[in-house]
C-alpha cells in the first residue's frame, strides 16, 4: 500500500472518483451531495479541492477548502476530508489537506475553518476557534471547531463563521 502520495488539484475527470471516495467515507451521502452542490456554488474556489493519489494516479483521497467568512472577512472552509477506507490511515487524507492548505496560503489565503475531530486537525495547526472568539450559528461541541491562520502575520479575525449555502449552516 503506498504512502508516497502524489497530490493535486482537482481536474474535471477526477469528478467522479471524488464522489466515489466520499460515498465510501461516510455513512451516508450527505458529504458527496456537498461536495457536488459547492462545485456548483461561488463559494468553490479554482485549484482548492485536492486529492491525493498512488502512484497509478488514482484519487484515493480527497480535502475541500471552500469560502466561508468570518464575521466579514473572508476564510476558508475545510471539509469534507474523506479517503477510501482501504486507504486510512495510511496518510493519503494528510497528504490532502497538507497539499491544500499549501496551494491556498500560496493564493494569499490568510484563514481557515474546519468542524472536525479534535483530536486529528491540529497537527496541522488548528487550534480551538472560541480561542480566537470566532463561533458557529449551530451548536457543535467547542473542541470540533478550530480555525488556522495560514500566515502568522495576520491573526485570526473574531466573529461567527458564515458559511457557503450548501453547507445549509
Amino acid at each position: 500500500m503506498s504512502t508516497d502520495w502524489i497530490t493535486r488539484a482537482e481536474t474535471s475527470a477526477d469528478i467522479p472518483a471524488v464522489r466515489a471516495i466520499e460515498l465510501a467515507a461516510f455513512d451516508t451521502p450527505l458529504e458527496a451531495d456537498l461536495v457536488d452542490a459547492l462545485r456548483a456554488d461561488e463559494a468553490w474556489i479554482e485549484g482548492l479541492s485536492v486529492v491525493a493519489a498512488g502512484a497509478d494516479g488514482t484519487p484515493v483521497g480527497h480535502a475541500l477548502l471552500t469560502r466561508c467568512h468570518i464575521g466579514d472577512v473572508p476564510a476558508l472552509c475545510l471539509g469534507p476530508v474523506a479517503v477510501l477506507p482501504e486507504h486510512q490511515g495510511t496518510g493519503a487524507g494528510a497528504a490532502a489537506v497538507r497539499a491544500a492548505l499549501l496551494a491556498a496560503a500560496e493564493r494569499g489565503e490568510r484563514y481557515v475553518v474546519v468542524l472536525g475531530h479534535p483530536s486529528y486537525y491540529p497537527r496541522f495547526g488548528f487550534t480551538r476557534a472560541s480561542a480566537h472568539g470566532i463561533g458557529v450559528t449551530i451548536d457543535v461541541p467547542d473542541e470540533a471547531l478550530m480555525a488556522l491562520a495560514l500566515d502568522p502575520g495576520h491573526p485570526l479575525p473574531a466573529g461567527t463563521v458564515r458559511y457557503a449555502a450548501p453547507f445549509g449552516i
